[in-house]
């Protein structure tokens, strides 16, 4: 369908049953306009040589017509040339039959609707001109007055006006017509589609939802289970290294009991998708001071938390996060840093809230990490990424290690939950 400014001077590109009846019209109307004014002639002649030529000039008409309209089908389909070609044609069987018989004039108003099928439409118009012109030669022809010319002129530029306007309106009509027929088409064969696809996104949804369950089980695991077993096996190594020392080798066992349990709670606390235990009763400040403070304990490493700003009320998934990713960054401070001091900051601003956990560690490289230290910090990505964050990682092998993890403000200044 032509709906751009180049293409409205194109054709239409699909057949409606309304253009079916302007394709019959358009094909039927040079024939009709013809014999009606053959018929009018032979009735009203004076002279069988009128009558003779009536009938030859019909002939040739309707042989002409026939040749370079008729056969090559669809009228509003017909190529510019071979339509140009054709009307040139009729223009001057028109004018020389209304000259020999004004009756033929009726002939000639097929001229205004075969020249609205031409274009661009400024040849449109003058073609409409033209046809005017050879309709109200009888104004004129033959002996036309000063003023009778002044009559025809005004006539025809009239004529011109008001028929290639209301042409040029139906076509645009007509347009506009095939656009809402196809536009109906097209939603419908949508609609169709789109049954389909919900039933696909449904299924893929539930998909989804499956994968994103794991993925956060995995998680939680990673954040739970196995930084404690971690922790309890650091501890029971260094028990291995305190056997001449009973205070020290008391104080590894107990933290290695208390990293147990608490690793056997919080695991059940994830299958139950519940905060973690240190949000229970705490905000998310004083969770950190007090996550910070025993890892500080447990891994002899000094630690100190700062909060920055005018603190606001959190959703409960932000705090969760925020803290697992506290959690998961000191747990790799332990197990790899060698630091002798830790930094965790949260800082409440305008547009969101950040945490930023530092060390003076050994740092690394992270094209060299192994495995279960790249699943750490994917998992931390992971989380952040859930609530439209962003995570940023900045090491260099010497250099101590920083992490930042910034959620957006718009999960912020929620009621706490």
């Amino acid at each position: 369908m032509a709906t751009t400014a180049d293409q409205a001077d194109q054709p239409l590109t699909s057949i409606s049953s309304w253009e079916e009846w302007i394709d019959r019209v358009f094909g039927w109307m040079p024939y009709a306009t013809l014999a009606t004014s053959l018929v009018l002639v032979q009735l009203t002649a004076q002279t069988a040589s009128d009558r003779w030529w009536s009938v030859g000039l019909a002939v040739v008409a309707a042989v002409w017509t026939w040749l370079t309209f008729t056969r090559f089908g669809s009228p509003i389909r017909l190529d510019q040339q071979t339509l140009r070609i054709y009307f040139v044609g009729f223009v001057v069987i028109a004018t020389v039959a209304v000259i020999q018989e004004p009756v033929f004039l009726i002939y000639g108003i097929t001229g205004f609707f075969h020249a609205a099928l031409l274009r661009p439409w400024s040849l449109a118009f003058t073609g409409i001109g033209v046809s005017a012109a050879i309709v109200q030669s009888t104004i004129v022809y033959p002996n036309g007055t000063s003023t009778d010319w002044f009559i025809y002129i005004g006539v025809v530029a009239v004529q011109t006006a008001a028929v290639g306007a209301g042409l040029y309106a139906g076509d645009r009509m007509m347009v506009i017509a095939e656009e809402r027929r196809l536009a109906l088409m097209r939603l419908e064969t949508t609609t169709r589609e789109n049954v389909g696809l919900h039933e696909q996104l449904v299924a893929q949804a539930r998909e989804a939802g499956i994968l994103d369950e794991r993925q956060r089980m995995a998680r939680e695991i990673h954040d739970t289970i196995a930084q404690s077993l971690t922790g309890v096996v650091t501890q029971l190594e260094a028990v291995q290294h305190s056997w001449s020392d009973e205070a020290e080798m008391r104080r590894h066992i107990e933290n290695a009991s208390h990293l147990a349990r608490e690793g056997l709670t919080e695991a059940r606390r994830s299958v139950q998708a519940m905060r973690p235990s240190p949000l229970d009763d705490s905000r998310l400040p004083e969770a950190l001071s007090d996550v910070t403070e025993q890892w500080s304990e447990i891994a002899g490493v000094d630690a100190v938390v700062v909060t920055v700003g005018d603190r606001q009320p959190l959703r409960p998934e932000v705090e969760v996060t925020l803290l697992r990713v506290a959690q998961e960054a000191l747990a790799n401070v332990e197990k790899h840093a060698q630091a002798s001091r830790v930094g965790v900051t949260l800082s409440f601003m305008d547009d969101s809230v950040t945490l930023d956990v530092r060390d003076n560690g050994v740092g690394f490289d992270r094209s060299a990490q192994t495995r279960s230290e790249s699943y750490g910090l994917s998992a931390m990505g992971q989380r952040i990424e859930h609530l439209q964050g962003e995570l940023h990682i900045e090491s260099a092998p010497g250099d101590g290690t920083a992490i930042s993890a910034s959620v957006p403000a718009d999960l912020i200044g929620v009621p706490h939950a």
